[in-house]
């Protein structure tokens, strides 16, 4: 189910799946909801794991001969052994943001295919606006009822938008990253949105100076990555999936150019 002729069609059934964990992430979000810690220390609320309760049995009947990495499950030390094609689900990104209330926070679902992100789909259920693209298909947004095509946009002549982390920063490598850019302005987003922002042509440059897991980011790559952008290590290569520990380098996704 994974070339480009019915990729379209994948795309389009996962639209729903990722709007249902959307409402189970909203109707814990309007409650007076409790917060944990995991064992690495980073936050967990019962809206990530009614997300991911969602989506997993969602993706089993889709496409029951591709395995899952999803964040909770691989927190609880339950990760299959992958190869070549698979899912990675974050059921929940931006829990700080979901924590403080400021509606940052998203929803990913990813195809994984000899490395590379071929399909995903980005919800942020509290702005209303989900961001999905193929390998082949291309990008669009759903906001306010409505559905456009998405594309990365080239560089204004008046220099880059740069998106960076709303709560993982770190200024001075930042500030050490940009030298010698052109930059008119900065901005800070939450979650895997920074990457969709990039993908739509309202930012131009995410750089990211700190740890992230590939599930953090394989959905809104895929969305990137089918409107004309790419995220790279900091030597310029391509960011690959199916690491051993999934962890990520150091990147930074841009669009025409980058």
């Amino acid at each position: 189910m994974t070339t480009a002729i019915n990729r379209a069609e994948l795309l389009e059934l996962l639209l729903p799946v990722a709007r249902a964990a959307g409402q189970a992430i909203m109707d814990i979000y309007a409650t007076d909801f409790a917060v944990r810690g995991k064992s690495d220390a980073s936050p967990v609320t019962e809206a990530d794991e009614k997300a991911e309760a969602v989506i997993l049995p969602q993706l089993a009947r889709l496409t029951p001969d591709i395995l899952v990495v999803s964040e909770e499950e691989a927190s609880a030390g339950r990760i299959p052994n992958v190869a070549g094609r698979f899912w990675l689900v974050d059921p929940l990104d931006g829990t700080k943001e979901f924590i403080n209330r400021n509606g940052e926070f998203t929803v990913n679902i990813a195809l994984i295919d000899n490395y590379r992100p071929v399909l995903g789909v980005v919800l942020a259920p509290a702005l209303d606006r989900l961001f999905a693209g193929a390998e082949g298909v291309g990008a669009f947004v759903e906001e306010k009822g409505q559905r456009r095509a998405i594309h990365c946009r080239a560089v204004p002549a008046d220099g880059l938008t740069v998106v960076a982390s709303r709560s993982h920063g770190d200024a001075e490598a930042l500030e050490k990253f940009l030298a010698g850019r052109k930059v008119a302005s900065q901005t800070n987003a939450g979650s895997s949105l920074k990457l969709c922002l990039v993908a739509a042509g309202e930012a131009d440059l995410y750089p990211r100076l700190g740890r992230t897991m590939e599930w953090d980011i394989a959905a809104g790559d895929s969305v990137l990555r089918a409107a004309g952008g790419i995220v790279k290590t900091l030597d310029g290569v391509a960011l690959g999936y199916g690491k051993s520990d999934f962890a990520n380098p150091h990147f930074y996704a841009g669009g025409l150019g980058a």
